[in-house]
């Protein structure tokens, strides 16, 4: 259940949550099953923060900080994830369907089983990320580094790939 005192600065937007998040970053961050639909967070800090079942449907997260988030779960479908660090993040089974993950770092993270039906990750970081049964199906990656990333079980049909190639 998500503290509803964060929850209520989060809503309050981007700078007044950073600026509060600076002040206690001794603070576990707890927003787990928040609806954040539609959501403003543009530049948001919430590494670290447990995101567990958060519904981000929509929201705009560009540039935002979710480094080390815990976002098992979470739905991100037609998120705006462009430029955002999502390194080393645990994104199991989240929902990414048609996500824009533009240029987005997700060097380490865990995708595994997570769904990125139509999602553009478009020169996106995925060093080393784990995308055991993740399903890629008609995204875009064209430009991405997938430098050692585990791809077993991973659904690439009709994915644009690093090298501009469909695979079908």
């Amino acid at each position: 259940m998500a503290n509803e005192e964060q929850l209520s600065l989060l809503l309050q937007g981007s700078d007044r949550w950073n600026q509060w998040r600076f002040a206690n970053r001794h603070v576990l961050i707890d927003l787990r099953g928040a609806n954040l639909s539609h959501a403003h967070l543009s530049s948001v800090d919430l590494s670290n923060a447990n995101l567990e079942e958060v519904d981000f449907r929509k929201a705009d997260l560009r540039h935002a900080n979710l480094h080390k988030a815990n976002l098992h779960i979470a739905n991100l479908s037609h998120a705006d994830l462009s430029s955002a660090n999502l390194g080393r993040a645990n994104l199991k089974v989240a929902n990414l369907d048609k996500a824009n993950l533009r240029k987005a770092n997700l060097e380490f993270a865990d995708l595994s089983w997570a769904g990125l039906i139509h999602a553009n990750l478009l020169e996106a970081n995925l060093h080393e990320a784990n995308l055991h049964g993740a399903n890629f199906n008609s995204a875009t990656l064209y430009r991405a580094v997938l430098t050692k990333a585990k791809l077993e079980g991973t659904d690439f049909r009709w994915a644009t790939l690093p090298d501009g190639s469909v695979h079908s």
